[in-house]
């Protein structure tokens, strides 16, 4: 069984987050190219939250940011060109953030797979909430009542992939603000809406209970055994 090293950050930078992923990415690639059969790739999950930002991914559209720089500043909200896929998000307070640094070599070697198997571990944890949640043909993340008038995205992904070994990752709303989502086209999706868990609930989440949920869904999913870090918190700050 794969082992997987939980890494809670906290409230985090996006910068700094991404800082960590592309550090691991480094010694994760650096580790396959060893002939060293001890070199073995340490698959990592890290948890955490971000103040307000948003994110372009690689084949995004900038038009699809609403907001000129001088807004951004006004508003307190970063903004960062990123190499992941996918167009643009945000991401805030009241998120569950997940970024897998996974060797997929281990995991299949299949890049939809992986994707499916994320959506899998979101779709299973709002279940234990009473939430549907649904794929929707055609696009990745997480969808309420996705063939409907009313479709509705409550989890964005993410990711890239390097030598079989992935960073980025995933947003789930829990009790985020959507009102940040109107200054963007959310992931370039002119016809379709946002939601979050509080929404669809009518009520606050309990957010460390919901990672804790969420990292049993995704241990059960990916079929890993999880350790978690002694040297980072374990809980959102």
């Amino acid at each position: 069984m794969n082992q997987v090293k939980l890494k809670s950050l906290g409230t985090i930078a996006y910068k700094d987050a991404w800082d960590i992923q592309e550090e691991l990415l480094k010694t994760a690639v650096s580790k396959k190219a060893s002939s060293n059969e001890s070199d073995e790739v340490e698959n990592t999950l890290l948890i955490c939250q971000h103040p307000h930002v948003y994110t372009l991914g690689k084949s995004g559209h900038p038009e699809n940011l609403l907001f000129r720089k001088e807004e951004l500043e006004k508003n307190g909200i970063e903004f960062y060109a990123t190499n992941r896929g996918g167009d643009i998000t945000y991401h805030g307070p009241g998120q569950l953030v997940a970024y897998p640094i996974l060797d997929l070599e281990k995991f299949g070697s299949s890049i939809h797979l992986y994707l499916r198997n994320l959506e899998e571990a979101v779709i299973q944890t709002l279940q234990e909430y009473g939430i549907k949640g649904e794929r929707l043909k055609g696009y990745t993340g997480v969808w309420i009542e996705p063939e409907t008038y009313r479709a509705r995205k409550i989890c964005a992904i993410g990711v890239r992939c390097s030598r079989w070994v992935t960073i980025h990752g995933l947003a789930l709303n829990v009790n985020t603000d959507l009102s940040y989502f109107k200054n963007i086209v959310p992931c370039g999706i002119t016809d379709k809406g946002v939601t979050s868990m509080n929404i669809e609930l009518n009520g606050k989440v309990d957010e460390n209970q919901l990672y804790e949920v969420f990292i049993q869904k995704f241990k059960e999913v990916f079929n890993v055994e999880i350790t978690k870090a002694q040297t980072l918190s374990t809980a959102i700050e």
